[in-house]
């Protein structure tokens, strides 16, 4: 299916209204899985032409992201990927860990961004990093579509080497749905439980009764808060 290639537009207009030198595309892959890490990768790409075929990760198969992201890790001037374990996930939420992740991820760079493009519409970065959100940038900013590329292959080379282990690890297919739901993936749920790779706060075991009493639940902020003697609620 023919598409749009992505373009400098979004660094030419950073670069012009901020004086931003150094901007840095970040995406990240994994959000939706049961099982893995949270992975965002953050490129530096400047003003050059891109390679041929970029695009955001989702519209490739996986033997075009293969021999793109091999082009594109030796042409980006630089990238650096960062991860939120599972642990981390069910630790601190979705929104935290995509943070954390991030601030792993841009912290691996060679030189501090002076600005961030952040695919979608939420700034789940916050100060001190100047963000400029953009709704589907890894298929409209050059940069995006390089750390959408490169997450997807790095994060699913991971998973790939889970799902080697043995030990019964082998039965979640973790090579063919990367920790993503799967009927192989929910039957082995159901057979065997979740492995340590699992995020065990999210709401696929609800449906697995035998399993349902190792789900984690995360304490709110605000539980935590009251805990320490905080006065949550009240102006005074």
């Amino acid at each position: 299916m023919p598409y749009e290639a992505p373009t400098h537009t979004v660094e030419r207009s950073l670069r012009a209204t901020t004086g931003a030198k150094v901007i840095a595309g970040v995406d990240e892959v994994g959000r939706g899985a049961w099982a893995g890490p949270v992975t965002v990768c953050a490129a530096v790409t400047g003003l050059r032409r891109p390679p041929a075929g970029l695009t955001d990760s989702k519209l490739l198969t996986a033997k075009r992201r293969d021999v793109l992201v091999g082009v594109l890790e030796d042409w980006v001037t630089a990238y650096a990927l960062g991860h939120a374990s599972p642990e981390e996930i069910d630790e601190l939420g979705m929104t935290a860990a995509l943070r954390l992740a991030a601030e792993r991820a841009l912290g691996g760079l060679p030189v501090r961004p002076d600005a961030v493009i952040l695919d979608g519409k939420h700034d789940y970065l916050g100060t001190p990093w100047q963000v400029r959100t953009v709704i589907k940038g890894d298929q409209s900013c050059v940069a995006v579509a390089a750390a959408s590329v490169i997450a997807k292959v790095r994060r699913d080379r991971m998973m790939v080497e889970l799902g080697q282990q043995g030990g019964g690890i082998e039965d979640f297919a973790f090579a063919a749905n990367a920790g993503y739901p799967s009927p192989v993936h929910r039957a082995a749920l159901e057979q065997l439980g979740p492995t340590p790779y699992h995020r065990l706060s999210w709401s696929y075991l609800d449906a697995l009764p035998q399993w349902r009493h190792l789900k984690k639940v995360r304490r709110s902020e605000e539980a935590v808060e009251l805990e320490n003697g905080g006065q949550l609620g009240f102006d005074f």
